[in-house]
Order: structure tokens, then C-alpha cells, then sequence
């Protein structure tokens, strides 16, 4: 045949794959071991060619290793609790379950046919009870280790969803599922003790080598830690309690430079004065309805509302600040109070200019004039000297920091402390579609832990979702339970923990996904550490975190080794795939199989109606520019589909998905089977021949360089680099003349390499030329090539030849080659003839294996 037959190629070698159990990793000591690990999907419904790119990576990987001789662990899993599920539910009147599990049921039956090397023995959905039951046996193991405790909190609060949100799923001040204006709300709340962790977490991140510098740099910065100052102003005119403010600040050189102290609204101070203050309790109830999130509090207007108390300052006989209750200003930071210097930090001057505050600048940069310097609507926060600031003036910022520091200590008045930016992570979600925390109330004993052997502490099947808040809370008798402790009547914890746990440590379970424990600790001391984790930067900072967080729980609780605590070796984070846009005259999105292309070029609707087309961008449901792999695989074959985002641009960045590419993918695929049919090949295990002209020994080494060149490619995460190669040895493949001695020979080396070039990248194609080629046995699994160092010995040079400054041809040429007979091949070429016509070359310069240049 001619043509590669993808219908009837590809389900014959996925079953004879399960046949064999070739991806069921098992434990074997006498082997390398290797944890290649895609982000695993939530199951929201269907997935898309964006999708299949950060699977098909991975297997790539996984395939490649597996033929190194690595014991190879691919496992796939679903992230599948959390509110979409919820939110779908109430839309649809469907248990969140149901939807959930059916989701999963359509997402793997699109994934089957994609050839993709996992061990579907592992699978689990974080929603399965045997999952989260280990789950709440870590939370309550966690809780006896110190790294779970209970408090009240200030937290976003969603007033339509009504629950909790991480800073993160606050999007311009709204709630990301709602759209719902967010508020601030002091609640009793569940935290992980991550800051236990804090120093480790950030100094650790050096030796992540394999990690993007990128993701490396996210993670510093949202850690955050910072040297500075605390310390005490004396108050004037405050309640009983309070005759001090204590105030944190990475910036004590400025304190010449202060002009207010602020409060949050939720602190003890604004507290007191709001429970006799009408119009300060109002105040602070306006702050509480914007969220905790940084972004909000940049963006927002400043407001503020001065408390009529007075602070000595303490370095300026006499002089006294006034104190403010202020928007901007967190409990979780520091102290909850600042002292503002307008001139150098762009909030304080904001607020400075709005309320007529004093802005007095005390840095300059070197080269200005002290006493001129002023600062307008842009504060100055570059380098420069003290000014305006009597013992400070002429010092360096860090020389002037110390000195304060320095004066404060001795004084009694404060002292220098490190600070992170980093907060506990609190966990408490109030929604039923989640993990139940493992605790129960009782009004003798207090907050007790539920008994290892009642787990798991399982979600209520018959719950009322018609409604926003927690079911939970509403049912008849779920939480009503008996205390483990005295047996009275008791309550259960009705929040459940935040979906980010469930993805913490998902990655050590799939070592024993099947273990009556969290962890068992021969398998997660053989497979831990994941050796390759691929996934969207978008979850560089939260997931890594936690899960960096978690291993170490884990380790410190006995669950993971010490060699674990940094669970991935190696984070690779891919480009999107992207795909134009399409909308009709009424605004409507269109999907790609609603539009055909226009006569005069673009596009219109199925019956001719104008389209609009917008930018390539990001594929998703809400814009409709997804592709459906079953489409593609229908029509070309999930090969097709395979090669295609893996050539098309480096793996790290976005790829355009277009009918065009797929379709010049397949073309390759079918010519480098075409290629091999019509070639006229010696049997397999034929001897080499005692002559081989100088065209197949060419491709002989091109194709032992393909093996060396992409096996680094490949080891490099440069797909699209290793693909070219291919299309390379291809080319090099089709240049081979059959009547020359030794071209059958060359021509079955190079098919059989091909195709073991290619396996990793289109696994049912390979296996099927590697079949024709006369194997009887699988290539999945084979050994790796390894080249000829011989034959990477090139004792010949490709030389291009120009005529008048254009290139005409190229000649090959032995290095040894004398400038004579480099011109004599040169001119012999119908490129170089064609372009002198008959009066010859007037001049010939040869550069000895560079370039020949022909003047005519």
C-alpha cells in the first residue's frame, strides 16, 4: 500500500499495547526508575487539542524513556472536586457526583485514542471516597504535628456563591464564578501551618535547577521575605489598652519622612472605636466590602478616616502623627498598622494628596540637590542618600536602615525581625463538593479529631443544591454525630477543605493508589521523586507551593521519605494552543465547524452569512475556538494530530492550531510511507554490502546524526527541533538513487531508525512501518538507537556555490578536496552552467570548506 492507513493502523496497535500491559508500572529494583506526570485535568466536560499538547508531551517523554530502559511511571488521574461542579449541578438539577463522573466518562473515552503510554491501573478522581478518606487521615495526622489549627480570619467572602475565596479567585474585585462585588468577612477558618515552612520553601528554590528561572522567581516573590523593623509610637487620646502602636516596616530608613500612622479596619484599635463610633463603624464596614486579594487593594481609590488619635514620633522631639483608619491596610501583614511616608511609597502618597498630609521626601538620588528635591504625584523609590533626615543625611538607604535599627534597639523601642509575605493557608470552603474535614464539635471536649478508623467522613448523597450556601449545613442529620471522645451529641466540621489540597499530594499517591494508607513507604521511596512534571505556568505559584508545602508535611509525618520533600525534579511549562475566533453579525461566537472559507478569502457562516474573525488566542468553550480531537483523529488519524503540536513551534511556547498544519502533518506522515513502499528493500538482518556508493553511505550518516542530534532534542524538551530532524532524514531518504551499490541496504537502516526516531512522537505509525519492515516483535518498549560513532565521522563538506552573490547549487566534497577540484565539481553543476552561459567564469574563488564563488 502506498498510503498509511490510519483507521485500520491505530486501534490494532493501542490493543495489541494493552495486551501486552506495556504502561502498568511495576516496582522493579533492578531497574532506573523514571515519574513522568502531566498536571491531571478537571473533568468539565470535553477536552480539546489545547489539552491533548501537555498530554502528548508527556508521553513523549515517558515513550522515550521507556526505550532508554527507565522503569517508566505515567499514571493519569482527575482533579474533581470543586464549585464548577456544584455551580453545574444547580443549573442542571443533577448531583454534582453524576455530572462529575460523567464528564470523566467522555474525557477518557476522547483521550483512548490518542495512543497516549499511561497506566490506567492508577487512575483515581479526588471526589472517590477511597481518595479524600487518605486525605482526611493526612489532615488529622497533619493536626497532630502542629501544622493544622483553627482561628478567626478576615476573608473574602462571595455573597451570592457564599463561601470563601483565595485571593486568587478574586478578579477585579468580584468573585471569579459569580461576578459577585467581594466582601470581607471575619470567620472561624482552618489553616495548613505552611509559614512552619516559609525559610525552607524559599531557600530550596535555588537548588530547582530544572524549573524555569520564570516559575522560580513567581515562587521567591509570593513567599516574599523581608528584613525590617518593629516597633512602638506612642499614642495620645487612644482607649485604655492601646497607649501604644506597634507598626512593621521594611523601610526604617524613611522614618524622617513620616507624615501619618494608619490602622486596617480590622484592627483591635479601629475595633474598639467602631463598637462606640457610629460613622468609624460605617467606615470600616465600607472597607470590609472590598476583598483581601493585593491586586484589589492596589487598584481600589484610597480612603481613610482619621481617629482623632496622635502618635509621638520617635525620633522628632515634639513632633506628633496623626492615626488613620485606612483601606489599604491588612491584618495578615505585619502588625496591621504603618506609619506612611508619602514620598517614597506610592499608596502613602495617594493617600498623602487626598487628604492633605504632609509629603516630605528624605532620599534622593545622588546626583540631586538636597534642598530642591520635591516629589509631585510620583514617589521616589530608587536609589539615592538621606536628606531631611539630621543623623541620616548623606547615608546610603541600607546604611541608614541599620542605623535606625541600630538607635531603636539600644533605645528599647523596637527590634529588627524578618517577615514573610507568605500567609498560612487557609482551607475552609463552605460548599458540599469537597472534602470533608475531619473534625467533629462537641460542647464538653471542644473541636476533637474524627478516629482514624470512621474515615472516610463521607459526603451525604441526598443533599439540597437548589439553593447558594453550604448543603451541608442544611442537612437533617449529616452533622449530627457522636463526639469520639465521650459519645454525647456533637456536630461535624460542615466546611469542607479547598480543592487545591486534593492536587497537593495526588502525585504521591499514584505510588500506591491502591494502599489503605496515604502513602506506602517502599513505593513512594522507589517512584518519589516525580522526574518530569509538565504543566500550564498559571500554576506556578499556588499548586507548586502547596504541594512543595505538602511533601514536606508528608516527610515530617512519615508518609514520604526525606529524599521527597521537593517532590519534582523537573517543571516544564508548555505554550497554549491557540486558534482564531469567529462571530457572527449578532456577536455570537461561532465554533470552527460553523464557519467555511469565503471566496474572496476569510470566512463566513455555513449558509454565507458574513463572520467576523478575531485574533488567535487561547482555546476555550466560552469563545468557541476549541477543536475536538476525535474530529481530527476521525479525519487524519491521532498521529496527525500529535505530530502537528509538537513541530509547529518550541514546546514552551503557544502554537496556532490550524486546518492547514494538520493537513501538511498528514501529508508528511503519508510520504514517508510512501517513501518506504516504494522502495526496494533487502530483507531484515541482511548483511551490509561490501560496496556502498557515496549517496546511500550519505544517508547513512545523516541518519545516524538524526539519531545523535535528536536524542539530545529530545532530552533538551526540543520537540519541534527533533521533528525537523525527521523531515531532515526524510529528505536525505528520498535523495537515494536505487541503482547504487548498497542503496537497498542504507535505505532499510534508514526506514528502521526513522522509525524508531519517530515512535515517541507518532507511536501507531512507527509500530506499523516497523511491522511492515518485517518485525515481529513491538517497537513500543524496544531499545533506543544508539549511532555509529563511525558514521558521525564526516569526511565530507556541503559547500554551497553562488553565481554573481546568488546561490545556484550546493556540492558535496571530501574535506581533503584541493581548491582544483572543488572548482572542477563546482562548475560541473546545471545550476552554476545554466548562469554563465557560454563564455564561462571570468573568476573562481574557492574558500576551502565554506563557500565557492563564481563571478561570470
Amino acid at each position: 500500500m502506498t498510503r498509511y492507513d490510519h483507521r485500520a493502523a491505530e486501534p490494532k496497535w493501542r490493543k495489541a499495547w494493552d495486551e501486552a500491559e506495556l504502561f502498568r508500572a511495576r516496582v522493579d529494583p533492578e531497574k532506573p526508575k523514571y515519574y513522568v506526570l502531566e498536571m491531571f485535568p478537571y473533568p468539565s466536560g470535553r477536552i480539546h487539542i489545547g489539552h491533548v499538547r501537555n498530554y502528548v508531551m508527556g508521553d513523549v517523554v515517558a515513550r522515550y524513556k521507556m526505550a532508554r530502559g527507565f522503569n517508566v511511571l505515567h499514571p493519569m488521574g482527575w482533579d474533581a472536586f470543586g464549585m464548577p461542579a456544584e455551580n453545574a449541578a444547580m443549573e442542571r438539577n443533577v448531583h454534582p457526583g453524576d455530572w462529575t463522573y460523567q464528564n470523566i466518562a467522555v474525557m477518557k473515552e476522547q483521550m483512548a485514542p490518542m495512543g497516549l503510554s499511561l497506566d490506567w491501573s492508577r487512575e483515581f478522581a479526588t471526589c472517590d471516597p477511597e481518595y479524600y478518606a487518605q486525605q482526611q487521615a493526612l489532615f488529622l495526622d497533619f493536626l497532630e504535628a502542629g501544622l493544622v489549627y483553627r482561628r478567626k480570619s478576615v476573608v473574602n467572602w462571595d455573597p451570592v456563591d457564599m463561601t470563601v475565596l483565595a485571593n486568587e479567585q478574586v478578579i477585579d474585585g468580584k468573585g471569579w464564578r459569580s461576578g459577585a462585588q467581594v466582601e470581607r468577612r471575619e470567620l472561624v477558618q482552618w489553616f495548613f501551618k505552611i509559614t512552619e515552612f516559609a525559610d525552607e520553601l524559599l531557600s530550596a528554590i535555588d537548588g530547582l535547577e530544572k524549573w524555569p528561572d520564570k516559575v522560580r522567581a513567581m515562587q521567591r516573590n509570593w513567599i516574599g521575605r523581608s528584613e525590617g523593623l518593629q516597633f512602638s509610637w506612642k499614642t495620645a487620646g487612644a482607649p485604655e489598652g492601646f497607649e501604644a502602636l506597634e507598626v512593621y516596616t521594611t523601610r526604617p530608613d524613611t522614618l524622617y519622612g513620616a507624615s501619618f500612622c494608619a490602622v486596617s479596619a480590622d484592627h483591635p484599635l479601629a475595633v474598639k472605636l467602631a463598637a462606640s463610633d457610629p460613622e468609624i463603624a460605617a467606615f470600616c464596614d465600607e472597607c470590609r466590602r472590598t476583598g483581601t486579594s493585593e491586586e484589589v487593594i492596589q487598584t481600589a481609590p484610597k480612603l481613610g478616616r482619621d481617629t482623632g488619635i496622635t502618635v509621638d514620633h520617635p525620633l522628632i522631639p515634639g513632633k506628633t502623627l496623626p492615626v488613620w483608619i485606612a483601606n489599604f491596610i491588612l491584618m495578615d501583614y505585619g502588625t496591621g498598622a504603618i506609619f506612611g511616608c508619602p514620598a517614597h511609597d506610592q499608596r502613602d502618597l495617594d493617600f498623602a494628596r487626598k487628604y492633605g498630609l504632609e509629603v516630605v521626601p528624605v532620599v534622593a538620588p545622588s546626583d540631586a540637590v538636597a534642598a530642591s528635591f520635591a516629589v509631585a504625584d510620583e514617589a521616589y523609590v530608587g536609589p539615592g542618600r538621606l536628606i531631611n533626615s539630621d543623623f541620616l543625611d548623606g547615608m546610603s538607604i541600607e546604611d541608614a536602615k541599620a542605623a535606625v535599627a541600630e538607635r531603636m534597639e539600644a533605645a528599647g523601642q523596637g527590634e529588627r525581625k524578618v517577615n514573610y509575605r507568605l500567609r498560612d493557608w487557609g482551607v475552609s470552603r463552605q460548599r458540599y463538593w469537597g472534602c470533608p474535614i475531619p473534625v467533629v464539635h462537641c460542647d464538653a471536649c471542644g473541636t476533637v479529631p474524627e478516629k482514624k478508623e470512621n474515615l472516610p467522613v463521607e459526603l451525604p448523597r441526598d443533599v439540597d443544591i437548589s439553593q447558594p450556601g453550604n448543603p451541608l449545613d442544611r442537612h437533617p442529620t449529616w452533622k449530627h454525630v457522636a463526639c469520639p471522645v465521650c459519645a454525647a451529641d456533637a456536630r461535624r466540621e460542615t466546611d469542607t477543605m479547598d480543592t487545591f489540597v486534593d492536587s497537593s499530594w495526588y502525585f504521591a499517591r499514584f505510588t500506591a493508589p491502591r494502599a489503605t494508607t496515604p502513602t506506602e513507604p517502599d513505593d513512594a521511596a522507589y517512584w518519589m521523586n516525580v522526574d518530569q512534571y509538565i504543566g500550564g505556568v498559571e500554576h506556578a505559584i499556588l499548586h507548586l507551593l502547596y504541594s512543595r508545602f505538602f511533601a514536606r508535611a508528608m516527610a515530617r509525618t512519615g508518609h514520604l521519605p526525606d529524599t521527597a520533600i521537593e517532590p519534582f525534579e523537573a517543571l516544564f511549562t508548555q505554550g497554549m494552543v491557540c486558534h482564531e475566533t469567529y462571530q457572527d453579525a449578532a456577536g455570537k461566537w461561532l465554533a470552527p465547524e460553523e464557519v467555511k472559507s469565503a471566496e474572496g478569502g476569510g470566512w463566513v457562516t455555513l449558509d454565507g452569512a458574513p463572520v467576523t474573525t478575531g485574533p488567535s488566542i487561547k482555546m476555550s468553550k466560552s469563545k468557541k475556538n476549541v477543536v475536538a480531537p476525535e474530529d481530527i483523529i476521525e479525519k487524519f488519524g491521532a498521529d496527525t494530530a500529535r505530530w502537528f503540536i509538537m513541530s509547529d513551534s518550541p514546546p514552551e511556547r503557544d502554537v496556532e492550531w490550524t486546518a492547514a498544519g494538520a493537513e501538511a502533518a498528514n501529508r508528511f506522515l503519508n510520504r514517508v510511507w510512501r517513501l518506504y513502499a516504494e522502495a526496494d528493500l533487502p530483507p531484515a538482518g541482511s548483511d551490509a554490502p561490501a560496496e556502498i556508493a557515496d549517496g546511500p553511505m550519505g544517508l547513512r550518516r545523516a541518519a545516524h546524526r538524526a539519531v545523535r542530534d535528536l536524542t539530545g532534542d529530545i532530552e533538551g524538551f526540543a520537540f519541534n527541533k527533533a521533528i525537523a530532524r525527521l523531515y531532515e532524514l526524510a529528505a536525505a531518504i528520498s535523495q537515494v538513487k536505487a541503482g547504487d551499490a548498497g542503496a537497498g541496504f542504507a535505505l532499510r537502516e534508514a526506514f528502521e531508525l526513522i522509525a524508531r526516531l519517530m515512535s515517541p512522537f507518532v507511536p501507531h505509525f512507527a509500530e506499523e512501518l516497523w511491522a511492515s519492515l518485517g518485525h515481529d516483535t513491538l517497537l513500543t518498549g524496544a531499545a533506543w538507537p544508539e549511532p555509529d560513532p563511525a558514521l558521525l565521522e564526516d569526511d565530507q563538506v556541503l559547500m554551497p556555490v553562488q553565481v554573481n552573490g546568488k546561490k545556484r547549487a550546493e556540492i558535496r566534497v571530501a574535506k581533503t578536496a584541493s581548491k582544483e577540484e572543488i572548482e572542477a565539481l563546482a562548475l560541473a553543476e546545471d545550476g552554476v552552467r545554466k548562469h554563465l552561459g557560454e563564455n564561462g567564469p571570468r573568476k573562481v574563488i574557492v574558500v576551502p570548506g565554506r563557500i565557492v564563488n563564481v563571478v561570470a
